[in-house]
């Protein structure tokens, strides 16, 4: 076999065997590897950052890495943007870029770029493969780099970048490497840490829990500590995944603007950092300070993010001798009628949406169903987390392909939404279970919202344009039945409440364009 053949087969048999791809010519071999593979699924995508999203949603929900198969140092870089993305939820995930032959280099043709230099931002671990026998090898190497538990910020994300003449070379199969196990051990934490934190949570304590926190045993051994001490328990405002549901405890998510984490803090004298990082302001702002701690509060680490955060949790509530936690209540809200809004959109996705659904959100209103779903129904929430719009599309065409058989929703902002809005096409290509609703105000609404933060009552004419996506209106109707998506358009509560069931009920994606 050749090189690339070997690659895919080595990778197979390490568990990785789904790849989003936007191949180019110096990838034909790999394509071609895909094609005689029958182990690896390969998922065509219109454009990188679909690809690189769709990876990091794969990964939230399966745990492991799924491959990109990119074009050169340029479509390396068209992906970068949610790339960063997958480096901030720490993703385990295997990018793949072919490039020029080793001796073609030289040349510098037209595509010719230092794909590690762009890679280097967004990648835990690179290397440029230098012959076609060894690719196998630095296959293996790029799965146990992908799972390696990595401090932040660096992130899971391995680069291989293969030259096309050790993809077409003579290869050699690298089976499952002796003693490879991809559950991969987080560092526990130390007993004495857990010992001595312990005893210092009380009632002006907050509990921030990310990472492995954040799955269901961690929650409910966070809500055990609060139980046991009157604790308050957050997430960081973009958490890459939680477990939520009106049976688990409560976990509220700090707020994006600096002002309001200084209120939640105001009356918080320690925070009891568990996989999370101490909250800083998410850009800078005149008179408001970077570090969102006030000197009065004292911060504790419990545990790092890439260490076994669940594991420590488990460990406090057990050295408090803590009872079970109280889960968050409620049940399915009351359908709201009359015109939509952010908040009434919500409410009819808490009232309708299945069970154990995965919800996929990204910029926009989306964000307003994060506090009523927890009291509404058990479901899995995939945020936003490096703050680089257009992710929430392509993370759920990942997290469908991890779990076919959950229900997934995609919320996005009608702005963000256009960065990426070729996932529909895989989506339809590939009949995946998503029901995408996009806010549509059409305008960059939390751009306006920080242009008037300083302080500026009246936008003139030309910085209002900035923000506007009227004239002309986007259509996301037509754009969804274009790339094989059925859809309809709603305005108020009864047309919404129509098209979500018509959703639920289709067989493969659906799409309904809110009108705000």
């Amino acid at each position: 076999m050749n090189g690339a053949e070997s690659l895919l087969r080595t990778l197979a048999a390490h568990g990785v065997d789904v790849c989003f791809a936007n191949p180019g010519t110096s990838e034909m071999h790999l394509v071609q590897a895909i094609d005689a593979v029958d182990d690896t699924r390969g998922v065509l995508c219109l454009f990188e950052g679909v690809c690189t999203g769709a990876a990091d949603g794969y990964a939230r929900m399966n745990g492991g890495p799924a491959t990109t198969l990119l074009h050169l140092g340029a479509g390396l870089a068209n992906g970068v943007a949610n790339l960063h993305n997958c480096r901030r939820a720490d993703s385990p995930l295997i990018n793949i870029v072919g490039d020029h032959a080793i001796h073609h280099v030289a040349y510098d043709a037209p595509l010719t770029s230092d794909i590690e230099s762009v890679a280097k931002p967004v990648s835990a671990w690179i290397r440029t493969s230098r012959t076609s026998e060894g690719l196998a090898l630095d296959a293996v190497d790029a799965v146990r780099a992908a799972l390696a538990p990595n401090p932040m910020p660096r992130g899971g994300i391995a680069t291989l970048i293969v030259p096309v003449d050790c993809a077409w070379g003579e290869g050699r199969v690298r089976a499952k490497a002796p003693g490879f196990d991809a559950s991969v051990a987080k560092p526990t934490v130390d007993d004495a840490a857990v010992a001595s934190i312990a005893p210092r949570i009380d009632s002006d304590t907050l509990l921030m829990i990310d990472g492995n926190g954040l799955t269901e045993a961690g929650v409910r051994a966070a809500g055990r500590i609060a139980a046991a001490t009157g604790c308050r328990l957050y997430t960081p405002t973009f958490p890459a995944r939680v477990e939520a549901g009106p049976d688990l405890p409560l976990v509220e998510r700090l707020p994006y603007f600096p002002e309001h984490v200084m209120q939640v803090f105001a009356s918080v004298r320690k925070l009891v950092l568990a996989g999370s990082q101490a909250p800083v302001s998410f850009f800078a702002y005149q008179n408001l300070p970077s570090d969102l701690v006030p000197e009065h509060c004292e911060t504790v680490r419990l545990a790092h993010r890439h260490e076994d955060v669940e594991a420590a949790l488990t460990a406090v509530a057990d050295a408090l001798d803590a009872p079970a936690g109280q889960g968050a209540g409620g049940g399915r809200p009351e359908k709201p009628e009359g015109a939509l809004s952010a908040g009434n959109i919500a409410q009819l996705i808490a009232a309708s949406a299945p069970e154990n659904s995965i919800m996929a959100t990204d910029s926009g209103g989306g964000g307003a169903a994060h506090p009523v779903l927890q009291r509404s129904l058990r479901h899995s929430w995939l945020n936003l987390t490096g703050g680089s719009i257009g992710d929430g599309g392509p993370i759920a065409v990942g997290a469908a392909i991890a779990c076919p058989d959950r229900q997934v929703f995609a919320l996005l902002g009608d702005g963000g939404a256009m960065y990426t809005n070729q996932y529909l096409w895989t989506a339809a290509r590939e009949g995946l279970n998503i029901v995408s609703i996009v806010f549509s105000n059409r305008q960059y609404n939390i751009l306006e919202v920080e242009y008037r933060r300083l302080g500026i009552n009246e936008i003139g004419r030309d910085a209002a344009s900035l923000f506007d996506l009227s004239n002309p209106d986007l259509d996301w109707v037509g754009l969804a039945a274009a790339q094989g998506v059925p859809g309809a358009r709603a305005s108020t509560c009864e047309e919404f409440d129509a098209a979500l069931g018509r959703a639920l009920a289709s067989d493969g994606p659906y799409l309904i364009e809110a009108v705000l």
